[in-house]
């Protein structure tokens, strides 16, 4: 798992923008990456705790972070899956991480095919860039490709394997545009170097940071955090719990 360098600037967005209504959910979100940080694979599932028995106020906690980060924006080029899904995981992650690209090789390719789909689950891809000008260009890139509608062919190609410094160049970016079908490779240039790409950055960014997002990668599953390269079967028990609070909250008229 990727970290959060620490830096004044950093704690300063996290402590100052959380509410007291979040503390507790991003307790569970920081804790719960520890034990993938160092390479070793996590020995039980972090963050994913079971329906039966849930707190309802920390229920209401999940729902309101949800409502918070989950944007649902019709034809968002960073999101697979119906804007209406009653569940949606918000990914906050690095093209330099690891874990991240193993979560997206291994696991949301399962997810895509189980749950998004059949109509469950939308995915909402947030660039939360931890090491400088190579992860912000890769980020950058990505967007771009989103410009032509081929965000997720370079998102996959980007993650196909680890790659750092170098690997992230402009004139690589450009190659891997080519191999993911991005047809105008001079749009995606300009758009890769342009103000709004910038600007798309910092609202995914600061949006991690205010949530206190200090580990990539880092999950919501409508609202409850789950860190690092977990296992598939601990996203299926967290969007199948998600699922089923979200078809209660209907049944019961959407009262919160």
């Amino acid at each position: 798992m990727s970290t959060t360098p620490s830096t004044p600037r950093r704690k300063l967005a996290a402590v100052g923008a959380i509410i007291a209504l979040l503390v507790a959910v991003v307790a569970i979100g920081i804790a719960a990456g520890r034990a993938v940080e160092d390479g070793r694979a996590p020995n039980e599932p972090q963050g994913a705790g079971p329906a039966a028995g849930e707190d309802p106020e920390q229920q209401r906690v999940y729902d309101r972070l949800a409502e918070r980060t989950s944007r649902r924006e019709a034809g968002d080029a960073l999101a697979v899956g119906k804007k209406d899904a009653p569940v949606v995981l918000v990914e906050y992650a690095d093209y330099q991480c690891s874990f991240c690209g193993r979560f997206t090789r291994e696991t949301q390719p399962e997810l895509i095919k189980k749950y998004v789909d059949a109509g469950t689950l939308r995915i909402e891809f947030r660039n939360f860039t931890l090491y400088g000008a190579d992860s912000e260009r890769a980020a950058r890139a990505s967007w771009a490709a989103g410009r032509q509608g081929r965000f997720w062919q370079l998102h996959d190609e980007l993650y196909a394997k680890t790659r750092k410094g170098d690997a992230l160049a402009e004139d690589k970016l450009v190659e891997m545009a080519r191999t993911a079908g991005v047809e105008d490779i001079e749009k995606f240039r300009t758009d890769l170097d342009s103000d709004a790409a910038r600007s798309a950055l910092k609202k995914d960014q600061e949006e991690g940071y205010e949530l206190g997002v200090q580990s990539t990668p880092s999950f919501l599953v409508n609202g409850r955090p789950v860190s690092g390269a977990q296992p598939t079967s601990v996203f299926a028990d967290a969007i199948e719990t998600a699922a089923k609070a979200a078809a209660g909250k209907t049944a019961g008229g959407g009262g919160k």
